[in-house]
């Protein structure tokens, strides 16, 4: 194991560091070891929407995903924090219909599509934003999604006691290796419950997850991580939406390496070629500054081609510019 720093992504003006982060990561590997370490690998994190993509365990393990025939892009969105995008609302309004539920059944709140232009289109014809905007709708059509194949009520489906949610629980403990019984419960933004682990054990969850090893995860866990990753894979733009670092990301490194970001500068990344996972958090919270870290930790790895760079630069190492559009500095590691 390497033992650094944490990661120090800074603001530039005037060829000065104006404004800087601290990021904690760690990359580990999927028997548990922790590689490289940059911060502090013990410290608590909400891993908040990065979660996403082990909360979908649940649809696919129970079989709900093939019984109500959910296509490569609804798991995608599944895993999603999407920009609320027209083709975001059908995906998810097209999904709850089949499943013979409407947006009534989501207890993710409403919320104004993440995009200006579509939120602007929304205001000139009217409409107001409604449950299925929530950028997480995807994640909760899974939930209710797997309550009805398994014949649970779908009120509720956020309560800690629900199948739904202990059968996410399971998941976590599994692939982190640790119990949540005295783990401190956080409830996200969009209502269902968020655990706090040490940050090491959800790089090792997602390297697990990348591994997909039907050996240590049973071939039916390992077989829907494999799926899960082969529908973001497959609709990335499901993932996020346009101009979104995920998306930009999972086609900019064309595959090799699928990521989620989460609220409070958590992301999750997932390595499945080289069975890694990344987990990372900017102490105060800074989305620039995880996505800066994002760069750090990738090109650490290696994995940094021209393709890539350029897919990530507007992301994580933007040139910034003033109201008039004059370049006055940038976003970097420093």
């Amino acid at each position: 194991m390497t033992s650094n720093p944490p990661i120090r992504i800074g603001a530039t003006r005037g060829g000065i560091v104006e404004s800087a982060h601290s990021v904690h990561a760690v990359v580990a590997g999927p028997d548990g070891d922790a590689l490289h370490v940059f911060g502090d690998a013990e410290r608590m994190v909400f891993p908040r929407s990065s979660l996403k993509a082990i909360q979908a365990l649940p649809l696919v393990e129970t079989g709900a995903a093939d019984a109500f025939g959910c296509s490569q892009r609804e798991l995608a969105l599944a895993c999603a924090s999407h920009e609320g995008e027209h083709y975001h609302i059908g995906g998810v309004e097209s999904w709850l219909g089949r499943i013979g539920l409407s947006q009534d059944s989501l207890v993710c709140g409403p919320e104004w599509p993440r995009r200006l232009e579509d939120s602007q289109s929304m205001l000139r014809e009217g409409a107001v934003p409604g449950r299925v905007h929530n950028n997480c709708s995807g994640k909760h059509s899974g939930m209710l999604t797997t309550a009805r194949h398994m014949r649970e009520e779908a009120a509720n489906y956020v309560g800690l006691d629900h199948g739904v949610q202990r059968r996410v629980f399971e998941a976590i403990e599994a692939l982190t290796g640790q119990t949540l019984e005295n783990a401190p419960i956080g409830i996200d933004g969009c209502s269902a419950p968020n655990p706090a682990l040490p940050l090491a054990c959800f790089a090792v969850a997602a390297a697990r997850y990348a591994e997909a090893s039907d050996v240590r995860l049973g071939p039916v866990r390992a077989a829907a991580c494999r799926r899960l990753m082969a529908a973001m894979r497959a609709a990335p733009e499901m993932v996020g939406g346009t101009s979104r670092v995920d998306t930009d990301l999972i086609r900019g490194l064309g595959g090799r390496v699928l990521s989620k970001t989460g609220a409070e500068g958590v992301y999750f990344l997932y390595l499945p070629e080289r069975k890694l996972g990344v987990a990372l958090k900017a102490e105060d919270g800074n989305p620039r500054a995880s996505a800066g870290a994002i760069w750090s930790v990738l090109d650490r790895l290696g994995e940094l081609d021209d393709g890539a760079r350029d897919a990530l630069r507007p992301h994580c190492r933007p040139v910034l510019r003033n109201w008039d559009g004059l370049e006055i500095g940038e976003i970097r590691e420093v």
